[in-house]
């Protein structure tokens, strides 16, 4: 069998008609920057959401720049940001000039642990940079009473939580201001690059226009030192029409997920992803993440019977080149650490069918079992999933029929994958 982790193809393929409609009336207006398109995204995205203010960007990363420098916060200053995450989110703190502090995961949800984040603030502590991490909102509440408490700023980075919500709000509406990229790969993904900001402060946001078109206010450009960060007309109409189908393709997550969960709930020593038991909380499943301390021999087993997996993140950023300076080492974030060691995500999103994630789930089943001294279980192909039915999921995946293009070699499970989402 052959069960590729992600076909981003896919989805632009269930909408072909649809996007090439969106870009040939992009192309037919003459207007393809800071145009209807556009405004159009921002407005109905900041709905989608609940806030008031929408910013369309380039990218997720400009996103958090642009926020942080519209804040004023710069040299001198420093930003708690979670310990586990990919290392660019560590990079826009140090692009304004920032100092990165980083607080542990909980290890049950491998969000930022909220009891951890007091002891790390200090007089230049600015802000908090919370991370919803795999598509599970972060436990917001605690963090926002620290944030009061200190007098400092909340910004969400929702990449990986499009269309999550958090007692009944959606993420990304409950901090001073929100980042979101749309990487292809993520649950509401662009066909190239592209990002938005979200916050109900007017004046912020206004100050984060200005600072993605050069400084531009009123009728002139240079007000301030901005840069060019602007999400383009066909980025935009093509996100306008994938938002129609983003509470969709979320739900048919959460049922794989949740097929996952029950086939895997007694596999020996392998810890399923835990989600937040709050009401008015729902995870989105970006990525489907187990953890285990045999990850590389499972990955290797499953990618030999042709199953695709992926390893977000390998490496934690304070242990990375890029932080050698801080001198950290090993040990500095044992919990971060250990979860990189152990972390294996496993194919999940509408380019898979049930019947293919209930095969990834056996075969995970089957790996961990005879790593535990066993023969593993019998096959059991159709796992069923009784909380959540499976009427209206296909059978069949749309694109079985199209031969899917052979990477060159697998990817390594001990090294950094091509996709930071």
């Amino acid at each position: 069998m052959k069960i590729p982790f992600m076909d981003i193809k896919l989805a632009q393929d269930e909408l072909r008609a649809e996007i090439g409609a969106d870009i040939g009336r992009v192309m037919a207006s003459g207007v393809y920057i800071l145009g209807p398109e556009l405004d159009g995204f921002e407005r109905e995205f900041a709905n989608y959401c609940g806030t008031s203010q929408g910013i369309g960007v380039s990218s997720g990363y400009d996103a958090l720049f642009l926020i942080f420098r519209a804040m004023g916060i710069g040299p001198g200053d420093q930003v708690i940001v979670p310990a586990y995450c990919f290392v660019s989110l560590w990079f826009a703190v140090n692009a304004v000039g920032a100092v990165p502090v980083p607080v542990e995961p909980d290890p049950s949800t491998m969000n930022m642990d909220p009891t951890q984040i007091a002891a790390a603030v200090t007089p230049q502590t600015k802000a908090i940079l919370v991370h919803h991490m795999f598509g599970q909102p972060a436990d917001m509440a605690p963090i926002l009473e620290v944030a009061k408490a200190r007098r400092l700023k909340v910004v969400e980075e929702v990449s990986q939580a499009h269309g999550a919500s958090y007692r009944g709000r959606r993420a990304g509406s409950w901090g001073d201001a929100a980042a979101f990229d749309f990487y292809p790969t993520l649950n509401l993904g662009a066909v190239g690059d592209g990002g938005a900001i979200l916050t109900n402060d007017a004046e912020l946001a206004e100050r984060i226009r200005a600072l993605r078109n050069f400084g531009f206010r009123g009728k002139k450009f240079g007000a301030e030192k901005g840069i060019t960060s602007r999400l383009g007309e066909i980025q935009a109409a093509v996100l306008r029409t994938k938002l129609h189908r983003l509470e969709a393709w979320n739900d048919l997550r959460r049922k794989q997920a949740a097929v996952y969960q029950k086939a895997l709930e007694n596999t020996p020593g392998l810890t399923r992803p835990e989600v937040l038991n709050q009401e008015g909380t729902s995870h989105v499943w970006h990525r489907y993440v187990i953890r285990h301390p045999r990850r590389t021999e499972i990955a290797k087993a499953l990618d030999i019977v042709g199953i695709q997996t992926m390893v977000h993140y390998a490496e934690p950023p304070h242990l990375s080149s890029a932080y050698a300076e801080m001198k950290w080492g090993p040990g500095a974030f044992p919990i971060s650490e250990k979860t990189s060691r152990e972390v294996l995500s496993l194919p999940i999103g509408p380019h898979l069918n049930m019947t293919q994630i209930a095969q990834v789930a056996q075969a995970v089943d089957r790996e961990a079992h005879l790593r535990a001294g066993g023969a593993g279980p019998a096959p059991r192909f159709g796992i069923p999933s009784p909380a959540v039915p499976s009427m209206g999921l296909p059978v069949q995946a749309p694109t079985m029929n199209i031969p899917l293009p052979k990477p060159p070699s697998s990817p390594t499970p001990d090294s950094e994958t091509s996709s930071p989402f």
